[in-house]
């Protein structure tokens, strides 16, 4: 498996654009880059008090002021545009959505791009949004693992049935199904409970960031918790953040990552071109010679 670069906050700010969303999509495709990663949020309460897990303020940056576009509207927009770049979304809120719904929309998406689809999924940390939505945010994890069983189940069952706490149906049958026969959940997060969340149930594991020491903390929890579920976990793909030194990057692929995000490499349109000439340069062929 060889070494690959994805876009984060693809659907963001000045990507919610169309003529923006299409040169991006477009470009990352022409120069390289294996993925384009959404983010999500339905509403961002004003003077919420939830802690934001990614940035020393305990706020997400520009959220009240940044669009934010439904990440599977503006995956289904860019999957008209391009024809192999993967579309994941890192993450949507899984315990916020219907799960038989969900599995409908992902798999039409799937379909509509040839298979392209990664589900990352996360169980979100805005408190006031789930109180929004209407869903109690305290079971969020049960839930989450729940959702995935059930989405599972309809899209390889002829005839899906599936009895949870939240989620219970019988005989049912959804088409399209995905023509990846499933669709990759990716399982977004850096904390134990993520990691043994991957090892139980993930296609892959997406620790948003962490010290080389602490991502192969993560990682063993991972393979650890799979065993338990009589999982391999070396097949369980490894996606984090890209590092600038080439040697912490060589020591993240030895812990088996495969995928590095970074974010967008410009945010004008005039900017794209040459910022995504730097970024296959500097970026894309250097990690793919590690790899």
């Amino acid at each position: 498996m060889g070494i690959n670069v994805g876009i984060a906050f693809a659907n963001a700010s000045v990507f919610a654009d169309p003529e923006m969303a299409t040169a991006l999509g477009e470009l990352s495709e022409h120069h390289g880059v294996e993925s384009l990663w959404t983010v999500e949020h339905v509403v961002i309460p004003a003077d919420y008090e939830s802690t934001y897990p990614y940035d020393p303020s305990g706020k997400a940056p520009g959220a009240e002021k940044s669009d934010i576009p439904d990440p599977l509207i503006w995956l289904a927009y860019i999957a008209a545009k391009t024809k192999k770049v993967k579309l994941g979304t890192g993450i949507l809120i899984l315990p916020q959505r219907n799960p038989v719904v969900l599995a409908k929309e992902i798999a039409t998406l799937d379909q509509l791009s040839s298979g392209r689809v990664q589900l990352g999924i996360g169980v979100g940390w805005l408190e006031e949004e789930f109180a929004a939505i209407g869903v109690p945010f305290g079971d969020r994890g049960k839930r989450t693992d729940e959702y995935v069983g059930a989405m599972r189940a309809l899209w390889t069952q002829g005839q899906a049935s599936f009895h949870g706490d939240y989620v219970n149906f019988d005989a049912c049958i959804s088409l399209p199904r995905p023509p990846q026969g499933s669709v990759p959940i990716v399982v977004g997060g850096h904390t134990p409970v993520s990691a043994r969340r991957a090892g139980r149930l993930g296609d892959g594991f997406f620790p948003g960031k962490g010290t080389v020491e602490q991502l192969s903390e993560l990682v063993t929890l991972m393979h650890s918790s799979a065993s338990a579920a009589g999982r391999d976990g070396s097949k369980i793909e490894l996606t984090t953040g890209a590092q600038g030194d080439p040697e912490v990057t060589k020591r993240l692929i030895d812990l088996g990552f495969t995928r590095f995000i970074v974010p967008p490499p410009a945010f004008k349109a005039e900017k794209l071109p040459a910022a995504f000439e730097r970024l296959a340069n500097t970026v894309i062929g250097p990690l793919s010679e590690l790899g």
